[in-house]
């Protein structure tokens, strides 16, 4: 019995791993990006009975697949370690909800449009992007805060010398930082500056500090945050994968780490026979 159950979970395993079989899968994916786009036009509500039996084809697939995953470890509890498998569980559990139920037939729409993101588990690179994405954010936060700082003190400078030119946009603290808002994404900001400079000449001086350090200075820092940890993730793909110069330079450390262990314990045993 044992023999049998490692005999087809070795063949599970090798289904896993095949490249036809994760290829069919990102395409089942992209149909079922498909099939909610195409709910959205009304041309194809004479197609509704089609695509519900489409859509129920996919979550079939998706079930099976997901099966076939949990089926290929030692252990299932393995399969519940990586945390991509556990998003993929929970995204094909979501899309058992029944989109006949009219109670809940809205939630099931909702909970179906996440299947899309079932590319990011299924793509190396896409995984890393979104790895990278979330381990910068912790970072990034601490650029947000300096900028929520730097946000805060030019909206109380602007409230108070331009409250009286324009209070529908510096009439407060609030307000005046949504204008900054406005400035710092370059949304009809020279309006804004041109309005002040008629009283203030010199408000231009205001406008473009402002500008240079948010839209230069900070964006620069988090889309420099986001490499590096890019960098860093895409380093540690190729020690896991075994390929790249990255991993390359691992094997060499180890090696290099066997050879000093060997040679200690060569001069140990010389000390002992001298």
């Amino acid at each position: 019995m044992s023999a049998s159950f490692d005999t087809w979970r070795d063949r599970f395993e090798r289904l896993r791993a095949n490249k036809f079989f994760e290829t069919a899968v990102i395409g089942i994916i992209i149909v079922s990006a498909l099939l909610i786009g195409a709910k959205t036009y009304e041309e194809t509500s004479r197609f509704e009975q089609w695509l519900l039996m489409l859509d129920v084809a996919v979550t079939v697939f998706f079930l099976v697949e997901i099966l076939i995953r949990m089926a290929a470890e030692r252990r299932l509890r393995d399969f519940f370690r990586r945390g991509w498998n556990v998003f993929d569980f929970l995204i094909v559990t979501a899309s058992l909800v029944p989109l006949d139920d009219s109670e809940v037939v809205l939630l099931a729409r909702l909970l179906r449009i996440f299947r899309v993101l079932r590319l990011v588990s299924m793509i190396p690179e896409l995984r890393m992007l979104m790895a990278a994405l979330v381990k910068s954010i912790p970072r990034m936060g601490y650029v947000a805060l300096l900028m929520f700082i730097i946000f805060y003190i030019y909206a109380a400078i602007g409230s108070f010398l331009f409250a009286d030119i324009d209070d529908f946009l510096w009439g407060n603290i609030a307000t005046a930082m949504l204008t900054l808002f406005r400035i710092a994404t370059f949304e009809d900001w020279t309006d804004v500056m041109y309005a002040t400079q008629e009283v203030h000449a010199w408000s231009w001086l205001y406008y473009l500090t402002f500008i240079f350090l948010t839209a230069f200075i900070f964006l620069n820092m988090m889309i420099g945050i986001v490499l590096d940890v890019m960098q860093k993730e895409s380093v540690q793909m190729e020690i896991e994968s075994g390929e790249g110069e990255a991993a390359e330079l691992h094997g060499l450390r180890d090696d290099v780490r066997e050879m000093r262990a060997q040679l200690s314990r060569m001069e140990a045993l010389f000390e002992r026979r001298s």
